[in-house]
This record gives structure tokens, C-alpha cells and sequence, in this order.
């Protein structure tokens, strides 16, 4: 039996989250959410040079994410643009 992780958003993520289009919004949540029972789903990237940053692609956004394993969390850091993310 696998646990669900709890998820929690830095308030930057937060606030990128709330600015988008809201059908936008919605995908981005439900991306979100479906993270707490498969936090590697499909298509998600390790990020180079991080141990336990991930990214997954959502449309045209990118969510970044960080992984404690131990403590079954998830932080979401980054919520925000393809263009813009990485920056």
C-alpha cells in the first residue's frame, strides 16, 4: 500500500498559480494534486544538479517541485511559464 504525500506551496508559487488564466488554473491544480499519490508521474524531469528538484510540464507551464521522501512531503517552489520559469 503506497502513502500519498502532503503537498504544500511556497507563497511565490502561490501567487504565480493565481495570476494565470483560470482553465489554466484548473490543469495546473489538478497536476498538483495528482502529485501527492504519484509524485514521479510520467514526464516528470529530474532537474540537473538538484537531488531532489523536479519539473513537470503542464501546456505551456512548468511546475518545479521538490520531493522529501522521508517525510512524505511535496513543495511545490515554482508554478509559471516555460519562458520565464528558469529564470
Amino acid at each position: 500500500m503506497s502513502s500519498t504525500y502532503r503537498i504544500f506551496l511556497t507563497s511565490s508559487a502561490e501567487k504565480a498559480l493565481k495570476k494565470l488564466p483560470e482553465g489554466d488554473q484548473r490543469r495546473i491544480a489538478a497536476a498538483i494534486s495528482a502529485l501527492a499519490i504519484d509524485p514521479h508521474p510520467v514526464g516528470a524531469k529530474k532537474m540537473s544538479g538538484f537531488d531532489s528538484l523536479f519539473r513537470i510540464r503542464v501546456g505551456n507551464y512548468r511546475i518545479i517541485y521538490q520531493i522529501e521522501g522521508r517525510i512524505l512531503t511535496i513543495t511545490v517552489l515554482k508554478v509559471g511559464h516555460r519562458r520565464d520559469i528558469y529564470r
